[in-house]
């Protein structure tokens, strides 16, 4: 599996993941497939661009033309891209259904036709749904309560499906919440940082009670390789990194970094169908050899500067793309 797709590579986690397997892999070859919509950011990817084992193509994974140029030339699909924020499916669910489950059957129907190695289709550990007490566990039922976390849900279904009846070697990650560099900053730590460093207020949902397992992006990086490569075809593999926190907890590390007060601190109204609490048993990747190199306050604190340090990248984005402007002020207005 030398010559590797990643759909939404210019993403978050997408990007992060090609500069790792690029750097781990003196001869693999990366190839992007990114529609380039408001998460998705050519700039992420600046560093590795003139790469000559990399290349970059602009195009949805809901295109079956651009799909099927792709896949024949690759060995393995890693499929990252996504609607992904919880806020905004809630808002306007329609689009993560086109890409989470129709964008999902493309890419499925594409690596059948033309006979991938592997297909690793990298989920969220959002479909469980919430758990007062324990861990989930790969097997466990399936309980998804925001239009986003069911839109996964829904698109893991169908790579089941192609597995159980056309024998396609697929695979399944759920990984808990990422975060460090190139974090669209609509999401709680980027957010929150870059709100801190601007004096502005941090909009704390409810009581900021609500329970999230979070692991360095580098590290999820790290456990999707290991499953793309040593996972059993047709198997499901949780990837946390052990790190409860309350997402108060967050708040008050990311206020203590920055030398922030906690006056900045706003409390509004909690979103609807907000889980209290994710907790994923990480068990059975770790059995393939894996395990989180990063511990959680070393990491934050790296990933606190990294956004000291590239002001540039998301004031571009925060201050000038009509996108997240627009967003913010409907969300923020509506929970005040």
């Amino acid at each position: 599996m030398k010559n590797i797709l990643v759909t939404g590579g210019a993403g978050f986690i997408g990007s992060n993941f090609c500069r790792y397997m690029l750097d781990k892999y003196p001869d693999y070859r990366i190839v992007v497939l990114d529609a380039l919509t408001y998460a998705g950011n050519p700039e992420n990817l600046l560093d590795i661009k003139d790469n000559p084992r990399f290349e970059f193509h602009h195009g949805d994974i809901r295109d079956k033309e651009i799909v099927n140029e792709l896949v024949p030339n690759v060995d393995a699909v890693v499929n990252f891209a996504a609607e992904t924020h919880v806020d905004r499916s809630i808002d306007d669910p329609g689009g993560f259904v086109l890409t989470d489950v129709f964008g999902v059957f493309t890419l499925l129907e594409a690596c059948r036709t033309h006979g991938i190695e592997r297909f690793l289709h990298v989920s969220t550990d959002e479909v469980y749904g919430s758990i007062p007490v324990g861990s989930f566990k790969e097997g466990d039922p399936l309980e998804p309560n925001s239009p986003y976390s069911a839109s996964k849900a829904g698109g893991e279904l169908l790579v089941r499906s192609y597995f159980v009846t056309y024998g396609l070697p697929v695979l399944v990650t759920r990984g808990s919440n990422n975060y460090g560099p190139y974090q669209y900053p609509e999401k709680l730590i980027p957010f929150f940082i870059t709100n801190a460093m601007d004096d502005q207020p941090l909009p704390v949902y409810g009581d900021g009670q609500q329970v999230r397992d979070w692991i360095y992006v580098l590290d999820h990086c790290e456990g999707i390789d290991t499953v793309l490569h040593k996972g059993e075809p047709g198997e499901i593999y949780n990837v946390g990194g052990g790190n409860e926190r309350t997402n108060m907890e967050i708040t008050k590390l990311i206020l203590g970094g920055l030398c922030k007060t906690d006056s900045l601190i706003k409390y509004v109204s909690d979103r609807p169908g907000h889980d209290r609490r994710y907790s994923i048993d990480c068990a059975k990747t770790r059995a393939l050899g894996w395990t989180p190199r990063h511990s959680f306050e070393e990491a934050i604190q790296t990933t606190i500067q990294w956004y000291v340090h590239n002001e540039e990248w998301w004031r571009k984005i925060k201050e000038h793309q009509d996108e997240f402007k627009n967003f913010a002020k409907k969300w923020y207005a509506e929970r005040s």
